[in-house]
């Protein structure tokens, strides 16, 4: 791809996802849509997917920034419910999906058909991810589907090379299939183990931030090329150690964090753009490659899988849930007893994504003759679970009223745990001021104190009452007024600078002192 295309994809994906920020359309599906759109005007560049780019390059990122979001010690709680749907449901849609495949398309043959089944079985971990901090799902419903996301891409990769193996005649059996699982899974967690605590001392050991977080964009890219050498899972190695960096974060010096933060917030929002567009577009070229399947029959295959996808999902989802209560007293002692919405939202929450379709394209075409066919069934059912419950799914939520994140505790045990904080911190600063080598002005120690006290009060005073006049709390107002302050003295220093009484070296120095400033007194709320 010549970089004039590139351009326009990031740039063109990046407005769309902007703009669904101003709207109640999930990125994701407005992202799909204008791709869609825009695939069949003329002139448009040719942007087939890669596998060879996708896999190894936008996945191993993609993977990374949502392992390190996500809660390791959550992910440890809810690993019964995201192990039966990243390695149970995945096998379970392999074959239910491609035994449906064998049966509707009388030309597939069964182990072609499997392909199929491991291709579309698979949710999309950026989709989930997406949708489920847009629309607000209960904490739980969150975790398990973001855990389920992060792994079940291993375990379809998986599925399919036996699958492909047995299609083209290389003579897979299911002892060489199942032994090629284990090495996958156990390979890839063996080599996220080995690497996670190396990288980790390299993290905090690197002196200056700019190094660290060079590091940092090249660990992704480390982890799955070191496992993807030895045969292993590059998926898992990747969850594996970002999930412990992310843990572990806390280590990491304050200047890393913050450039960390903000460097892969980037990434992610480029890349998760770039991806769900290039969904959109391959339109045109699955169409061109699809031969004798147009027409009804074409479609009524896109129809007819798209609805078993869909089904399969609840058929393993419910009994996923319940049968290990039924089961296990401990679990039953353990666990609230979940209601049917809960299982019916995870069901309805299968988006397929790019994923499936890298891995689609990279089936051989030759000797595999149905390779045109899947794809387009790929392709379709990706469109339609992005589409069809990715649009649903808000209304859904709503309609069956399911309780959302509670606020207004979440902001309670903020302000319980920044009370203890402050009240360590506070003993810790009277013990230091104690000692003569720590000696400092009345002054300068009241505004230590002050530091304190106000960290400390800020989240109790988002709790309190609110301005009848502007509808802010006290802590509102406090910022509002901090960053017209601060925006006030930038004037000055932009003044100066232009009057020739300060230089521009001398101005970058003072603004950024002031950024600073302002970033302490600006809590991000979105």
């Amino acid at each position: 791809m010549h970089i004039l295309p590139l351009l326009l994809l990031v740039a063109g994906s990046a407005a769309c996802a902007a703009a669904a920020r101003r709207t109640s359309v999930p990125a994701p599906l407005l992202l799909v849509t204008v791709g869609l759109m825009i695939s069949y005007v003329p002139g448009m560049p040719d942007y087939e997917l890669d596998p060879d780019v996708v896999l190894p390059l936008l996945l191993p990122p993609l993977l990374y920034t949502a392992a390190t979001d996500s809660s390791y010690l959550d992910l440890r709680a809810q690993l019964r419910p995201v192990a039966l749907l990243s390695v149970g449901y995945v096998l379970f849609a392999t074959l239910v999906v491609g035994w449906f495949a064998y049966l509707l398309v009388p030309s597939l043959p069964l182990t072609a058909a499997l392909v199929l089944g491991a291709v579309v079985a698979p949710p999309d971990a950026v989709a989930a991810t997406a949708v489920a901090r847009r629309v607000g799902l209960p904490s739980r419903i969150t975790t398990i589907l973001q855990g389920e996301s992060l792994v079940n891409d291993a375990t379809a990769i998986t599925a399919y090379k036996v699958a492909l193996a047995a299609a083209v005649g290389e003579g897979a059996t299911w002892a060489g299939g199942i032994g090629e699982f284990l090495l996958a899974a156990v390979g890839g967690v063996a080599v996220g183990l080995l690497l996670m605590v190396p990288l980790h001392w390299l993290r905090t050991h690197l002196r200056e931030a700019l190094l660290q977080n060079t590091l940092s964009l090249l660990i992704p890219f480390v982890a799955y090329g070191v496992a993807e050498q030895v045969h292993a899972s590059g998926v898992l190695a990747v969850v594996v150690v970002a999930l412990y960096l992310g843990h572990r974060s806390w280590e990491v010096d304050f200047a890393t964090r913050l450039q960390e933060e903000a460097v892969w917030k980037m990434v992610a929002f480029v890349l998760e753009s770039a991806v769900f567009a290039l969904i959109g577009l391959q339109l045109p070229v699955v169409l061109r490659d699809l031969g004798d399947y147009q027409g009804v029959d074409a479609a009524w295959y896109a129809v007819a899988l798209f609805l078993v996808v869909v089904a399969t999902r609840f058929v393993w989802v419910y009994p996923a849930t319940f049968l290990p209560r039924i089961f296990s007293a401990r679990i039953r002692k353990r666990e609230e007893n979940p209601t049917w919405k809960g299982p019916f939202v995870i069901g309805w929450a299968g988006m397929r994504g790019v994923v499936s379709l890298a891995i689609a394209f990279s089936i051989p075409s030759e000797p595999f003759p149905d390779r045109n066919l899947i794809l387009f069934l790929t392709f379709t059912t990706v469109i339609g679970t992005l589409v069809v419950q990715g649009l649903t799914l808000p209304p859904l939520i709503r309609l069956l009223k399911l309780p959302g994140r509670d606020t207004q505790t979440e902001t309670l045990a903020e302000a319980n745990a920044q009370a203890q904080a402050s009240r360590v911190a506070e003993q810790r600063l009277e013990e230091l001021l104690e000692d003569e080598r720590n000696a400092l002005p009345p002054p300068l120690a009241d505004r230590l104190r002050a530091v304190l006290e106000r960290r400390r009060n800020a989240v109790w005073e988002r709790l309190g009452a609110v301005n009848p006049l502007t509808g802010e709390t006290a802590d509102d107002t406090y910022r509002r007024l901090s960053r017209e302050m601060i925006g006030a003295e930038r004037e000055v220093f932009v003044r100066l600078r232009d009057l020739r009484y300060i230089d521009d070296e001398m101005l970058r120095t003072l603004l950024r002192r002031l950024d600073l400033e302002e970033a302490a007194a600006f809590r991000e709320t979105t």
